[in-house]
């Protein structure tokens, strides 16, 4: 694997390669208070009178589009059925020419998302901009070859300009004339177009990745898919003896609730050092929250597979960029000052998630196909500055500005992708299921979906305290659209059956050519977010008297104990 380098390009460079179809990443600045981060994981909930139907609330997804190395176009690709939008087929993560060449599909993609009208013209505009742009290459390269054709004039005179007779010499200063005029018009057409992909690079920062045929058509988390649910809500409160004496059911708490009676809620206190969205936990509680983090960190690397990996929590703009946070959800995230801290000369950030970090370990790289997929997982603090969430879920640890959260990442060829997608939103799944928590699966629509997500599920948790379910898990396959900001590409094996037999002028046979590299997919998802499973364990496993039963599985990390007390908070 080439070692990673961190590079902070212009937006003139990003431009060239808007329509060149290298990849680099986009350094415009936009304008960003002190302290900022991404509002990746928000919560959802669901009435219990819509369970199995619909859910409640809105998501935050982040992504910029890039550019692509191989880009196939079908402009008459079909209709799919299901969805009424235009199918991506082949076409990958967008770049200027697969706009212009397929604007009516990526205009559907668009709608289906429910795309601003300022959105919607930036398509436009690129496809616009295609045909000016085609014009000035072919004055450029007119010009340059006008040039290169009096250079060679002027070069033959010049060799035997001691035997010039004046008709020559006049034709000598002609054709430098000529060659000057050339490289003139030249260098005007290089500066109008650069300043066209300009404009270009910029507009593409506002389209997000096209749709997988398998997500339904919706405006918002009401319309999503519900793919199948886990467990008996009632279960638990049946074995926990929830009904009273009287045959009057036990009214579930909040989570805060309970962790105050065990003594372990410290949110003013927190609120008093850190500001609102901040919480403090200690004695059984905080031990507790420690147990889930080390149980899903031990499942996903004993039984799934992962390797596990500690990551730094600061990182750059441009690695922002390449997991597409940047720049369009600048807002969200919390920036460190200039005069603090600097990434390689470049802006930093407290990560909103592990996805960040783990996935860039391996940007400007080439894997060999053997080496994949490769599978990550990460425990890390998350912070988030939930810019667009203000009133909302104010109450507990649903939506806090710092939050522990263990994240997958898989890195995959795009024959795989799919599989692996499954893969890690069922290793998910496992977790609930072990800690007996009911839970429901479902596919996002057009209208939830994450920005740099092509196909996204997310995963429920019952909170009977609350009586919704919440999202505890989002599990996205994102495609091509990380990967080729970050140039992380794999060679695909060589096909022996291409081997050849030909030798060179010497006799010896020829090496077989190398394939050429190809992008990788990305996928990420939480296994889970520690916060929110701590919310759904102290909900559903409380009991009339106040105390919280251990779950099995869990009983391991917190020394044995299997009920906490009050009397056990210190």
């Amino acid at each position: 694997m080439a070692p990673h380098t961190s590079r902070h390009y212009s937006i003139m460079a990003m431009t060239v390669m808007a329509w060149t179809g290298m990849t680099m990443s986009l350094t415009r600045p936009l304008c960003v208070r002190s302290f900022s981060i991404s509002a990746g994981s928000t919560g959802r909930t669901l009435s219990r009178s819509n369970v199995g139907t619909k859910k409640i609330g809105a998501r935050s997804a982040f992504g910029i589009p890039q550019m692509s190395t191989t880009t196939e176009t079908t402009s008459d690709a079909p209709e799919t059925s299901s969805t009424g939008r235009i199918s991506r087929g082949s076409i990958s993560s967008l770049d200027a020419r697969s706009v212009a060449d397929n604007l009516p599909m990526i205009l559907s993609h668009l709608k289906s998302r429910r795309a601003s009208e300022a959105t919607l013209h930036a398509a436009e505009k690129i496809a616009s901009l295609n045909a000016k742009r085609v014009e000035l290459i072919g004055s450029r390269d007119k010009a340059l070859s006008a040039r290169k054709e009096q250079s060679a004039v002027v070069g033959q005179i010049m060799r035997n300009i001691k035997d010039a007779d004046d008709e020559t010499k006049e034709r000598l200063e002609e054709a430098k004339k000529l060659s000057g005029a050339a490289a003139d018009d030249a260098a005007a057409a290089e500066e109008e177009l650069s300043a066209i992909e300009g404009t270009v690079s910029t507009l593409l920062a506002s389209l997000p990745n096209l749709l997988d045929d398998n997500v339904p058509d919706g405006n918002d988390d009401g319309d999503n898919e519900l793919v199948e649910e886990w467990g008996d809500i009632n279960a638990l409160p049946k074995e926990l003896s929830w009904n009273n004496e009287d045959g009057k059911p036990f009214e579930a708490l909040w989570h805060d609730d309970v962790a105050s009676n065990l003594n372990g809620w410290m949110a003013d206190e927190a609120v008093k050092i850190s500001g609102s969205r901040f919480v403090a936990l200690s004695g059984v509680t905080a031990r507790l929250e420690r147990a889930l983090s080390s149980f899903f960190l031990d499942i996903h690397t004993r039984e799934h597979g992962y390797t596990e990996m500690s990551v730094p929590l600061i990182v750059s703009r441009s690695t922002l960029e390449g997991t597409s946070q940047l720049p369009k959800f600048e807002e969200d995230l919390f920036r460190i000052a200039g005069d603090s801290h600097t990434c390689n000369g470049e802006d930093a950030f407290l990560i909103p998630t592990a996805e960040v970090p783990l996935t860039n370990l391996h940007r400007d790289s080439i894997f060999a196909e053997s080496d994949l997929p490769i599978s990550y997982v990460a425990l890390t603090p998350c912070f988030r500055a939930e810019a667009g969430s203000y009133g909302r879920d104010t109450r507990g640890l649903v939506r806090t500005h710092q939050f522990a959260k263990v994240e997958m990442v898989k890195i995959t060829k795009p024959t795989e992708s799919d599989a692996e997608h499954e893969k890690l939103t069922r290793h998910a799944q496992i977790c609930l299921e072990k800690l007996k928590l009911p839970y429901r699966k479902v596919r996002l629509c057009s209208g939830d979906i994450g920005f740099s997500a092509r196909h996204c599920y997310d995963l429920e948790v019952w909170l009977p305290g609350q009586g919704v379910y919440k999202e505890i898990s989002s599990c996205s396959n994102t495609g091509d659209f990380q990967a080729r900001r970050m140039a992380l590409r794999y060679r695909p094996s060589a096909d022996p059956a291409a081997a050849t037999n030909d030798s060179d002028k010497k006799g010896k046979k020829k090496k077989p050519k190398k394939p050429k590299p190809e992008l990788c997919h990305t996928i990420n998802g939480s296994g889970l977010a520690v916060g929110r499973a701590l919310v759904a364990v102290l909900e559903n496993y409380q009991k009339p008297d106040g105390s919280v039963v251990v779950p099995e599985v869990l009983r391991p990390y917190m020394g044995g104990l299997d009920v906490l007390k009050p009397t056990d908070a210190n």
